[in-house]
Order: structure tokens, then sequence, then C-alpha cells
């Protein structure tokens, strides 16, 4: 016997045994450097142990494992491709836990250009899907920064956002229908494509955002757009995010559908990418306190005509300072590259501390002058970072230490900060996490925030669904 069979109890390697008779032997990874990879997510936040990390081929397979792990009491950690945010993904210190991974499950089951959808499995990257999609004609609209890797399961357990939800909405809203494991094994299909269906429950959103707690997505049907004939893309400068909020509200009643990002950066982030960036440079020769990041799509000509005649208007009434449109494919990739690299820049600044939340677009300038006048008296020369989705109210609002400050000491007031900023969000009647899901990091905060009806109705589902509590434990509730 190996000496990770001897560290292991006598059921745990009958367990894994009968997992290796379902899905294969090469498929039970247990290797301590071949899981690594798996037991720490992005920020470095949350670190665990497991089992093993389960690689089922089929639904089948995954029903097989599922009922396995039911019969001995195994609990299941669904991962995607590890790129989530709040530590959802990442099994507890325990190491009697399993992780299970679909990335063989990458299929494209079906493209019907007709209905405008696509039925593929849930391993398959968010990347992938955009391509198949593309080359089907089509376009599917899901839009990520770590849209390489991050999966299509992941991206609904999660209801992931993005820079398109302006326009198409969230996750939720791109999905028609799912094929899901249950806690025993059962398999649920209600893969319809079908826009109208009054049989009863809405059960695909049941699933859709409760992070693998409820059952395992192994499938799932995805709404396609006809492919964008145009595409115009403008960095603008503003003197504040009021004026942003204004040329949202312009942008909205002069080309409306075709607004398809909106995205705020602040001056002192854009500097951070200046510093920090690779083959970045300022696209303004002056400096200005807002930024957005505005990009128009339309299936009609004339795009470019509406964008200029849009920021005319907004010169005119004073919203904005200037503004530069790209001329050239290679100059739209560059506006993007600003916003993009501007997550991972904070990190050569020092400490960071995170907020994912929304409040109504409206208040969202009040919101971070209030945050930031909150910090920096609690913090002395603490820097709001806050960036983000403004077209749908959801900013990333981070706090970077101040300039010569200790990185541990600074964070070590990460849960004080974040009582300040969610103070100031459940005030404007936001959420504290908009897109990126509560997981491990803001599971002890979803009682101070919701409503004890709904998080009693949360628990109860889960007692319904998963009566042995062995889908992602510790995780959400």
């Amino acid at each position: 016997m190996s000496s990770k069979a001897e560290a292991m109890s006598l059921s745990q390697v009958a367990f894994l045994a009968r997992l290796a008779a379902i899905i294969g032997g090469p498929n039970v990874v247990t290797e301590a450097d071949d899981l690594a990879p798996y037991l720490r997510e992005p920020r470095d936040l949350f670190h665990g142990r497991a089992l093993c990390l389960a690689r089922p081929g089929s639904t089948d397979e995954v029903s097989a494992l599922v009922a396995l792990c039911a019969d001995t009491n195994t609990k299941i950690v669904p991962q995607g491709g590890n790129t989530g945010l709040v530590g959802g993904q990442i099994p507890s210190e325990k190491g009697d836990e399993i992780i299970l991974s679909l990335a063989r499950m990458k299929r494209m089951r079906e493209i019907d250009r007709s209905s405008n959808t696509m039925t593929v499995e849930a391993g398959m990257t968010l990347l992938e899907a955009q391509a198949a999609a593309e080359n089907a004609g089509r376009y599917f609209p899901l839009s990520l920064a770590s849209e390489g890797s991050c999966t299509i399961g992941g991206n609904l357990a999660t209801n992931a956002g993005g820079t398109a939800v302006i326009a198409y909405g969230n996750a939720r809203e791109l999905c028609m229908g799912v094929e899901v494991v249950l806690a025993d094994g059962r398999v649920l299909s209600a893969l319809s494509k079908l826009k109208k269906d009054n049989t009863g429950y809405d059960l695909k959103n049941l699933f859709i955002g409760s992070e693998g707690t409820l059952g395992i997505i192994t499938a799932a049907v995805l709404k396609l757009y006809p492919q964008p004939r145009a595409v115009q893309t403008a960095f603008v400068g503003l003197s504040n995010p009021q004026q942003a909020v204004r040329l949202l509200d312009l942008a909205h009643a002069l080309v409306g559908d075709d607004v398809k990002t909106f995205e705020l950066i602040p001056r002192i982030g854009l500097d951070f990418v200046l510093r920090h960036g690779e083959n970045v440079r300022d696209p303004m020769p002056s400096r200005h306190n807002s930024y957005v990041l505005l990009e128009l799509a339309s299936q009609s000509d004339g795009l470019a005509d509406r964008l200029l005649g849009l920021l005319e208007t907004a010169v005119e009434q004073g919203i904005i300072e200037d503004a530069a449109i790209a001329a050239s494919l290679d100059q739209r990739l560059a506006y993007w590259r600003l916003r993009e690299t501007l997550p991972d820049v904070q990190a050569r600044e020092g400490g960071s501390i995170k907020h994912d939340v929304s409040v109504p677009i409206s208040d969202v300038p009040a919101f971070l002058k209030e945050v930031e006048a909150a910090v920096t008296q609690e913090i002395p020369g603490a820097r709001l970072v806050a960036f983000g989705h403004l077209g749908d109210g959801n900013i990333h609002c981070n706090v970077s230490q101040p300039v010569g400050a200790d990185k541990a000491a600074f964070l070590a007031l990460w849960d004080q900060v974040n009582a300040i900023v969610h103070r100031i969000v459940i005030a404007h009647q936001g959420s504290i996490s908009a897109e990126h899901g509560i997981g491990r990091l803001k599971r002890a905060l979803l009682p101070q925030v919701k409503d004890p009806v709904a998080l009693a109705l949360m628990h109860q589902l889960k007692t319904t669904l998963d009566p042995q509590g062995l889908l992602n434990p510790g995780k959400l509730l």
C-alpha cells in the first residue's frame, strides 16, 4: 500500500476505488502536486485540502458519482475554471471533500440557428462558447476578463455578470434551460429552447446563482444573438462620476439599445495602469478626474455618426470634457486593455481591500463620495479605486493601502473596511455582492443584509434539495 493510501482510512480507500470504477482511474487525482492548483483561488485568500479531484466525462458519470457520494456521505465541491473571487470553489481544510471538475465535459451538443440557441456542456470555457457561436454566425454576449479559463457551468452557478450586462443581462438572462444532477444522483433534464412554457415553476433559476449548493449544472441552453455589423468604441474624459451618469442617461436617450458597454474608470486607476501595465498609454493629452469606456454595437448602418452625435451633444451640454474615438481595431483593443489591466495592477500598489457591490445607478456618485470620506477618515491616506460596470450599477469599490503603509497591517483592517463600505451600500438599498457571489468570503455577512424571510426560504430549499448537506458545504449559507 502506498504512503498516500496509508494516510487514508479504509473507507476512503474503498470510496476511491468505487469512484475509479465509475470515471476511470486516471480521472481520480490524488497526488499532492497535481491537486495543488485546485486548492487555492486567484486572490490567495482561501486554501483547502481534498480527498481527490474527480473528472467525470459525461452526465451519466456525474450522476453515478453523486449517487456514490450520497451513499457514502461524501461532500462535493464543484469547481469550474477556478476563477471565482469569493472562495466558493475551494474545499475546506478538513481534506474529506472531493473536488468535482467538469473540464472533460465540453461538448457542443447543438446549435439551433432558427431558435438562436446553443446547447453546451458545463465544462466548455466561455471563450470556447463565444468562438462556437461566432463560427455559426451568431454572437454569445457574456464577456468576462477570465473568459479564457472560466467555464459555462461556473458562469451559471455564480450568475456571472461582466461588461455587457447593460445590453444583454447577466448569465441568468442568457440561459433558457439547464441539465442538473441533483444531490441524490437524479438528473433534472430541463434543456428547453422554448420562449413560452407555462407548465409550472421555472426550475432552472433555482440552480443559476446557487453556487453549486443545490445541484450540479452539467449542460445548458444559451441564448444567441446576430453578430453586430458595426462596433464603435470611445474613451471619454469627465470631471466626476455624476457627469458619467448624465452621459449614460444621454446615451440611452440618443442611441438606445446600441449601448453595449459603459465602464467607469477613475483617474487613480488609470494612473495605476500607466505605472505598472504593459503596452499602455494615456489615450488623452490632458488629465481628467473620471473616464468612461463607452462601446456601441449595432445591426444597422450609421453607428459612427450616432456615436459622434452623442459625443458632440454631450460636449454642448457640458457633460464631457474630451473624448477619443477608436479609429482601428488596435486602438479599440488598447482602450480595452486599460480597463482589463486595472484589477491586476492594483497589487503592484500594495494591499487592496476589494468590494463587489451594486447600488442604483443614480446613487453611484453619492455612494462613492460617502465611501471615500468614511474610509479616509478611518484610514488617512487610503486610496479609493472604484471602477466597473456603471451601466448596471455594479462598482468594484476597492480600497488601496496608503502609500508606504505596511501591507499586512492594512489588510488586517479588511473586516473593518468591509463594514464601512457595506453600511453605505445598504443605506443606498444596494447589494454587497453584485456579480462575484457569496462563497466563503461573504457567507457570514449574508444574514446581516438579506431579508430574513428570503434567507429562511433559501435554507428550506437547501434542506429539501440537499438534505445530507453534501453539495458545496460551507458556501453561501
